[in-house]
């Protein structure tokens, strides 16, 4: 008995080493995975709280034009439902460096509108058939706009919008282990917990008293 009850403490001791270790090891995988995003996403989340306070100037860029005849013929006689012909977004790309590949769309019998937004600004092209012209406007908001365009999702494309999900998880990884490495030290060190409840309190606080 002496020598079972021995034993008992130590395979606890083990035990909760192993956990401390796996904790350690993910949460610090997990900050390595996290380090661009969480630098990120706390700058812009500044600039996005002040974008107010920051001053910016829009770059507007317009150009006007005519389409070639053969261009404005081949537009107008093409089925536009199946997409448009090749050599008008050749000419495009190498008469005016834009591209429309993949804008969203309008049209009738006598226009052609492309909308095409990006973080940070925005750009449209119309085309007005059968004269074939053509009127290309961008305007760029600078790079705080940039950044809060980013930050919040907005017309960066499916690529950037799987970034922030798969950030969100390590982020969620990263602070589970943290909790559960507070947890396995609070014996130990006395604040623990009053300075986690001070972090989860002060923002329930402000939410329920200050926000409207």
């Amino acid at each position: 008995m002496t020598d079972s009850a021995s034993r008992q403490p130590s395979r606890g001791i083990s035990g909760r080493s192993v956990l401390l270790r796996q904790l350690i090891r993910w949460h610090w995988v997990s900050s390595a995975l996290a380090l661009f995003g969480m630098l990120f996403f706390s700058i812009s989340g500044i600039t996005l709280n002040h974008a107010a306070d920051i001053s910016a100037s829009p770059q507007l860029s317009v150009i006007e034009t005519r389409l070639p005849a053969e261009l404005t013929e081949a537009l107008l006689e093409t089925d536009r439902a199946s997409g448009l012909p090749e050599s008008f977004h050749h000419w495009l790309d190498r008469e005016l460096e834009i591209s429309v590949r993949g804008a969203a769309m309008e049209q009738s019998d006598h226009e052609l509108y492309f909308s095409r937004p990006r973080p940070g600004g925005d750009a449209w092209l119309n085309i007005l058939l059968p004269e074939g012209e053509l009127i290309w406007e961008s305007t760029d908001r600078g790079w705080i706009s940039w950044l809060n365009d980013l930050h919040k999702g907005r017309h960066t494309g499916t690529a950037w919008r799987w970034f922030i999900d798969v950030f969100a998880v390590v982020s969620l990884v990263f602070c589970l282990t943290g909790l559960g490495i507070l947890a396995l030290h609070a014996s130990e060190r006395r604040g623990v917990w009053p300075v986690t409840g001070l972090g989860v309190l002060v923002p329930l606080l402000l939410l329920l008293l200050l926000v409207h």
